[in-house]
């Protein structure tokens, strides 16, 4: 069965479409808390919150203000095309997260698209990524919001607490049947069952969606990983796919986990 894109991801616009820049602006007149994205990026540079009207009604100014600025003729060369404003994604932001010992967290899993003729693909467990402080929605800091790992080192407490923002999953599944199995009525092992069904009918979904750009690529293969968050209610949102993943070991999971996605990747 295909999921309808409301069933796992969030509402999203992208600001460098009209339309749906302007159906964006339309709609966000309540205080809501929106997440504002560079399209091409990673590490969770250039993300902010959108946390009420005025800071919306702020970006809409500079993006006006910004549109349809070109460089006099003189700036141009066959060589180095203009460059617009770096595109972005606005995205609704999920305030009511599940948490693990209080405190924020989402799933890094990973995609191979192995081969195109024939499609081959591979799904490997990931980790989960936590944040060095306790969640809190109307903080401003946004090491309480963002999980990754680029983004925790900002945080003060990151060098005593390193080795904990990051769990293995066996930990994870662990801990949701000690904490949540009987009071939210779920299955045994939920994290390695019906969670991680949901994320390989997402990641394939969006493969689906995607494969007709890959198949003229020869030799293309490509390992993506793929950003899940749990909201309290235990619904399983896809927060971006990420190419080019990050690859770092700077704590002992990573130690252990990474090294391993890399060689059978290979």
């Amino acid at each position: 069965r295909l999921l309808k894109m409301e069933e796992f991801f969030p509402q999203t616009f992208r600001l460098d479409l009209k339309d749906e820049r302007n159906a964006f602006f339309e709609l966000c007149k309540e205080e809501q808390i929106w997440i504002c994205k560079p399209s091409c990026s990673n590490r969770g540079r250039g993300i902010f919150l959108l946390k009420n009207p005025a800071a919306v009604n702020t970006l809409q100014a500079k993006l006006c203000s910004t549109k349809g600025k070109v460089p006099r003729r003189r700036h141009f060369s066959e060589n180095v095309p203009y460059k617009g404003p770096q595109a972005r994604i606005v995205q609704r932001y999920i305030h009511q997260p599940l948490l693990l010992e209080g405190k924020k967290f989402d799933v890094r899993s990973y995609l191979l698209v192995a081969c195109t003729a024939p499609y081959v693909l591979f799904f490997a467990q990931g980790y989960v990524r936590l944040t060095c402080v306790n969640y809190d929605a109307a903080s401003d800091d946004l090491t309480v919001h963002l999980t990754n790992q680029y983004m925790q080192k900002k945080n003060s407490l990151y060098g005593q607490l390193k080795d904990e923002t990051v769990w293995r999953m066996e930990h994870f599944n662990s801990y949701v049947n000690e904490k949540f199995g009987k009071s939210h009525g779920l299955p045994e092992d939920w994290v390695f069952t019906v969670f991680t069904k949901r994320m390989q009918q997402i990641m394939l979904q969006c493969f689906l969606a995607a494969k007709h750009k890959l198949d003229c690529k020869l030799g293309y293969f490509d390992l993506i990983g793929c950003d899940f968050l749990i909201d309290e209610n235990f619904k399983v949102w896809l927060l971006e796919m990420n190419a080019n993943p990050a690859l770092h070991t700077n704590c002992k999971v990573l130690r252990d986990i990474i090294p391993a996605v890399v060689y059978e990747s290979l």
